[in-house]
């Protein structure tokens, strides 16, 4: 019997109706196999993943692959956003197995847990004759399966250890220097990001190169990261006529992405773009970043204040068939007659071309060119061409919305949100709109309500007014980030006190003091096959990493000195081992942290929030901003606030200057 239907993940839900006997991942479906004594089928997917809904349709569909999986194994389904330690610790198996990884991931194991088998993606047939053929081995021949799972099982626990294989060594500026050296050898010079495909977008790689090129004075550098965000925004990943991104591009261009969009991908971007619109006040960043969390507020928001997690990559075409990318791609002849005089001007601006064409007819809608420069070779102003743009996204927009959606995944995640909470505060830094604080604001009280337990736990997700997944190490990194954050914006000291509160929760349910990192499951759990220590930085920065910055943030807050050892062992273990930068950025971001150049700002006075507000709307990323209205129990900011003004006090290397009111000063001693 199909279990699924008593879930409430959008994703699981999706297969309710299979004829395979699906069950959830928990305690009643392992034990199930073990006393049974049959294997188990895991397979990994999401809601938004194309070719998970291709296997699904193809073979979990299908009676006689029902029939085969029904009759030998415990099936079970797993959303990989719901449960990211299972599939952590699967993927690694899958890519001991194989060599890659992705989604959907298919993993045979034994009645234990441990896996025998596996891959991503397979055809019916493939799947059928590799399932039989297993449990035709693990009939007559099971020695030969167990001694396999044994040694696989002992691979997946080494690469999990996190090693210090060279306690001696020191990771310098000049092992930094190099790192970026090798690192710019694969920079693609014509479109933006890295010189392959499929592209991501990586956005903690930018953070980290924005940041050392404004360091370190690298024009070049600057240079890069600043054509890659052009060319990201320019369209085909980004959705020109109701904002948001996409999850990748899978050509070289940015052009036509796979075509989901997910929240975590947003809420950094809005982050990176809000950076770099302080540095370089380009406009078409601002547009990227209002465009974005418009599209956010309209279609991810929920009156209770949190997130939705996804859009699918599939919506219904014209014939009533589910088709990846349909509710987005135009045909000329829709374009021709929809825009009538303009066409052929609007043509130049989007790429109704060769360049901007997809197939069967499709086109994608991309920018290769500024406006300024079309405006120029059309003789027409830049405003009268701005306009016609905007009006242009308007009438699409409003034809748009007649079409089919893409199907929603309407649960919430923790991690998720705290990215999209960010979003929100930095795009508020850096624009001063109080909508986006507002809004910022009311999911930090979702989260403090709904997902922060009585006991002291964080959970993981939220659906139906309910939430039910105790939550994982991303959860609390990424909550504990965001709360720093809305300090930083507010002044009001009780976001610190959060943080700081759930950073000592994960000390006492995360923290492995013989490897010095953060296991990603709390002790409370049930253990998995082996433990999961994230320390690769991917499209979320690696939640160890995450707490790292945290750390050392918090250490200077609180004075305290074991946040600012833990941070420093973490870093002595990790950056010795880093070959390729793009999977150590946000670690090489907190190695920045300890540079010559790191200053701590306090302001202190009833006119505080006003500075911090001028102030966040410059680029500082080496500066730790912190401020008081009131007289403050903040360690750092203990004795300091004045009868009268407002005094600041600039600090570097642990020591501090002389307080001045003399905002001007303070300033150009900011200044690189």
């Amino acid at each position: 019997m199909n279990e699924l239907h008593l879930e409430t993940s959008p994703y699981l839900l999706q297969h309710a109706n299979n004829p395979v006997h699906w069950k959830a991942w928990n305690t009643n479906s392992l034990a199930q196999a073990k006393t049974e004594n049959k294997l188990i089928v895991i397979s990994i997917g999401y809601s938004a993943c194309h070719w998970c809904h291709v296997m699904e349709h193809e073979s979990f569909e299908n009676e006689e692959v029902a029939q085969t999986m029904n009759q030998y194994f415990i099936n079970i389904k797993v959303d990989r956003e719901e449960r990211p330690d299972v599939d952590a610790v699967y993927m690694k198996a899958v890519q001991i197995m194989t060599g890659r990884g992705g989604w959907p991931m298919n993993v045979v194991a034994l009645p234990n847990g441990k896996p025998v088998w596996g891959g991503t993606y397979f055809r019916k047939e493939e799947w059928i004759n590799s399932l039989e053929k297993l449990q035709e081995i693990y009939q007559s021949n099971p020695h030969k399966i167990l001694e396999y799972a044994e040694k696989l099982h002992q691979g997946l626990q080494a690469i999990s250890i996190v090693k210090h294989e060279n306690p001696t060594a020191h990771f310098t500026d000049e092992n930094l220097n190099l790192l970026i050296e090798k690192w710019q050898k694969s920079f693609d010079w014509e479109f933006g990001g890295m010189e392959r495909a499929p592209k991501f977008m990586m956005p903690t790689n930018y953070q980290f190169l924005l940041r050392y090129g404004y360091q370190t004075n690298n024009k070049q550098l600057l240079e890069f990261v600043n054509l890659t965000l052009t060319k990201m925004a320019y369209g085909g990943l980004f959705d020109t006529v109701d904002g948001g991104f996409s999850r990748y591009s899978v050509d070289m261009k940015w052009h036509v992405p796979h075509f989901e969009k997910m929240l975590y991908d947003n809420g950094q971007l809005v982050s990176l773009y809000a950076d770099a619109y302080k540095l370089t006040k380009n406009k078409h960043y601002k547009e990227a970043i209002e465009k974005t969390l418009a599209f956010v507020e309209k279609e991810w928001r929920t009156k209770e204040g949190s997130f939705y997690s996804a859009l699918d990559a599939d919506s219904l075409n014209a014939e009533n068939h589910l088709e990846e990318g349909a509710f987005y791609v135009w045909t000329k002849q829709e374009l021709a007659m929809l825009l009538q005089n303009d066409f052929e001007l609007f043509s130049q601006v989007f790429n109704v071309n060769a360049f901007g064409f997809w197939e069967h007819e499709n086109y994608v809608l991309i920018q290769n060119k500024s406006l300024e420069e079309i405006a120029t070779q059309n003789k027409i102003s830049l405003s009268e061409l701005e306009n016609k743009k905007k009006s242009w996204e308007q009438l699409l927009y409003h034809e748009r919305e007649n079409r089919s959606k893409p199907r929603l995944d309407d649960k919430c995640l923790t991690s998720w949100n705290a990215l999209m909470l960010k979003g929100f505060i930095d795009a508020y830094k850096a624009l001063g709109n109080k909508h986006y604080l507002e809004i910022a604001l009311k999911n930090a009280d979702f989260i403090l309500k709904n997902l922060w337990s009585s006991e002291g736990n964080l959970w993981h997700n939220y659906k139906n007014g309910k939430a039910t997944i105790n939550g994982y190490l991303e959860d609390y990194a990424l909550v504990i980030d965001a709360f720093i954050a809305l300090y930083e914006v507010t002044l009001e000291e009780h976001w610190l006190q959060n943080a700081k509160q759930l950073t000592d929760y994960t000390f006492d349910y995360f923290y492995d003091e013989s490897t010095s990192f953060f296991a990603f499951t709390s002790t409370l759990d049930e253990p998995l096959i082996t433990t999961h220590f994230e320390t690769e930085d991917n499209v979320i920065p690696a939640s160890n990493s995450i707490m790292a910055h945290n750390l050392f943030r918090l250490s200077i807050y609180f004075n305290n000195t074991h946040y600012e050892k833990v941070t420093q062992q973490m870093l002595h273990i990790i950056l010795p081992t880093i070959n390729y930068p793009s999977s150590f950025s946000n670690w090489l971001n907190v190695f920045l942290n300890f540079s010559e150049q790191n200053k701590e700002l306090a302001i202190c006075g009833e006119e505080a929030i006003a500075f911090v507000e001028k102030i966040n709307q410059t680029y500082q990323p080496n500066v730790i901003i912190l401020g008081t209205q009131k007289p403050s129990t903040v360690p750092f900011l203990e004795d300091r606030f004045p009868k009268n003004g407002t005094q600041f006090y600039l600090c570097q290397n642990k020591t501090c200057q002389l307080p001045t009111s003399d905002f001007q000063l303070i300033i150009k001693q900011l200044i690189l």
